[in-house]
């Protein structure tokens, strides 16, 4: 059974644990929601907000970017499955009596956790040399090197 879950754990964990969406609200502003698994945490979720804002100003066109404002919920809990009664016992019969002894032990159900970490940030998009554009990040620089390899392929996990 451990290494049951050893297997179902390392997949979990390999698999993406992470999506983002955007909507445009005007021609250089967005929201971007998203969603992280609990592994995550409130920080994994953020950092794949940020990754998300930039990917998406270079999409749209755009160098730089500031976010205006952001908003984060935390909807991890551990659920607990029902569990089951195990009784185990003996009957002895003495000529027309006879008693039970037995004995009955709850054995609780498994646990996984649910939920995960949401993140929202607003958006504004500059480009180079736009006023107001000396202030904001650096799409590119936020995403380093590999930018247009992200940019192409998304982000679909925390870790990094």
């Amino acid at each position: 059974m451990k290494f049951k879950n050893a297997i179902v754990l390392t997949a979990a964990l390999l698999s993406s644990c992470a999506a983002s969406s955007s909507m445009r609200t005007s021609e250089n502003e967005l929201i971007i929601k998203t969603e992280a698994a609990p592994v995550c945490g409130n920080i994994g979720a953020m950092k794949v907000a940020e990754k998300q804002a930039a990917i998406e100003t270079i999409k749209a066109g755009y160098d730089r970017y500031i976010i205006l404002g952001q908003a984060g919920a935390d909807t991890t809990r551990v659920v607990q499955m029902p569990g089951s009664y195990t009784t185990t016992g003996t009957a002895t019969v003495y000529g027309n009596t006879g008693y039970y002894s037995g004995n009955t032990v709850y054995n609780p159900g498994p646990t996984f956790v649910a939920g995960g970490h949401n993140q929202d940030l607003a958006v504004r998009m500059f480009k180079e040399g736009e006023p107001g554009s000396e202030r904001a990040l650096s799409a590119r620089e936020r995403l380093g090197p590999k930018w247009a390899v992200i940019v192409r392929d998304g982000i679909n996990t925390c870790a990094g």
